[in-house]
């Protein structure tokens, strides 16, 4: 199917010319992928090189912003860490309740497979680790292994082509989703370590404001982001990873419009006088007719698909390249290699990810709860759990708050190459198992 450009009627600027080609780029599935690869490869590359001491110390600069009495002094690494990967969180939290409310989770008998798989590719990764572990002072990374990175996934498959099935992408980028709030719920559960009742009731208490807002019919954005930021800053100071709160404003977002287009074209219809040439020369208060088209036209999608598709840009390629900058810097050694920590972490991901799946997916097929979607096969199946390996971004989060806020340089080096062969593997079998493309 062709796709048809559409051109708004508006002057085409030189501005416009010379942006086009960045735009056209950023539309490409694979770029967030392969703009996050690059910023890995960046990280790598200078914290192996002459510039390592600079570089690493740059992102401890110490930012410090006081208000009176109330004094904010974090470092540069935990502010992103922990402040702009909550707009991260918030994002994914709208892509699990846009899945749950229209989505391939929305309904049970066809989310019962990716739910299973995602579930196996949690727990066999956990345990061979843990069995790995046990007893050493590694033990308490276990979550490492357990995410998939939907930005490298989506990449891979992109990269591949039209050969992939449709079902194939659906039945990965679903088990991403229920993978992504396993590990949230690992991160509340698995590594909170002391809670302080008096900041949790704060958070809580402005989770319920939010809530009132929406019930009582608030739709413009500041007075949600202002009660947001006070939420992240109780549960911040509660003990609980700050960050969690961008989940649960993320899941508390409306996914459904307010007007609906019916409606919308009626109320244009009522406008379109007031348009005319003469007529709108001549009207006082343009800017008030401007707004109020503008707001109306906002409300013909939901507040969910408006800000995911608001937000998405910036952490796709902002916040999440920002956060491999700060994070992936890891001085590779052999001796890290070697480690058990390292090792317990690729064998969780290359080995554990794609028989958890395998398993599980197995046995919910065998119980005939699910089946196996139409072009789909047990071959590009096996071949495409290797995908879910690749745990780049949320295992290295993850690895900061078990080891400490720089995290463990071993278990870093366990993810980039457990990340790095599953994405190999993971593409090398499904270029082998997937059907050839028919040349004309």
């Amino acid at each position: 199917m062709n796709h048809i450009e559409t051109r708004l009627p508006l002057p085409i600027q030189p501005i416009d010319r010379w942006l086009r080609p960045f735009a056209r780029f950023l539309h490409i599935e694979a770029t967030s992928g392969l703009v996050l690869i690059l910023c890995t490869v960046v990280a790598l590359v200078a914290a192996n090189s002459s510039w390592a001491e600079s570089y690493l110390a740059f992102w401890h600069t110490d930012l410090t912003i006081a208000i009176g009495d109330i004094v904010f002094h974090h470092s540069l690494h935990h502010v992103i860490n922990d402040g702009l990967m909550a707009v991260f969180f918030f994002v994914i939290g709208l892509e699990v309740k846009r899945e749950l409310a229209h989505g391939s989770l929305s309904d049970l008998k066809e989310a019962t497979l990716p739910i299973a798989a995602a579930i196996g590719g949690m727990i066999v990764p956990a345990t061979l680790y843990l069995s790995m572990q046990y007893g050493q002072p590694g033990m308490q990374g276990w979550g490492i292994p357990m995410a998939t990175d939907i930005a490298f996934v989506v990449g891979c498959l992109a990269i591949l082509g039209s050969r992939v099935p449709h079902s194939l992408r659906v039945l990965l980028l679903s088990l991403a989703i229920v993978d992504d709030i396993g590990a949230i719920l690992v991160i509340a559960v698995g590594y909170t370590e002391s809670l302080d009742g008096r900041y949790l009731f704060l958070a809580a208490a402005a989770v319920g404001v939010v809530h009132l807002l929406s019930r009582i019919g608030v739709r413009r954005f500041p007075p949600y982001v202002i009660v947001g930021i006070l939420a992240w800053i109780a549960l911040h100071e509660s003990g609980i990873h700050a960050t969690l709160i961008g989940v649960i404003l993320g899941l508390m977002t409306p996914a459904t419009p307010t007007l609906v287009p019916e409606r919308f074209r009626e109320y244009l219809h009522e406008k379109e006088h007031e348009f005319q040439p003469k007529k709108w020369r001549r009207r006082l208060h343009r800017a008030e007719v401007v707004r109020e088209v503008q707001q109306l036209t906002r409300e013909t999608v939901s507040p969910l698909e408006y800000l995911e598709s608001s937000l998405h840009p910036w952490t796709a390629y902002v916040i999440m390249p920002v956060f491999a900058l700060a994070n992936a810097g890891v001085l590779i050694e052999p001796a890290n290699l070697g480690d058990s920590v390292a090792i317990a972490v690729v064998i969780g991901l290359v080995v554990g990810k794609p028989l958890g799946i395998v398993l599980l997916s197995w046995l919910v097929i065998r119980l005939g709860v699910a089946r196996l979607p139409s072009g789909l096969n047990w071959p590009i199946l096996i071949s495409g759990s290797f995908l879910a390996g690749i745990g780049f971004t949320m295992a290295l989060f993850i690895d900061g708050l078990a080891f400490g806020a720089d995290g463990l340089d071993t278990a870093k080096t366990g993810v980039l190459v457990g990340s790095a062969i599953s994405a190999i593997a993971g593409m090398g079998l499904l270029l082998w198992t997937l059907p050839k493309p028919i040349r004309e």
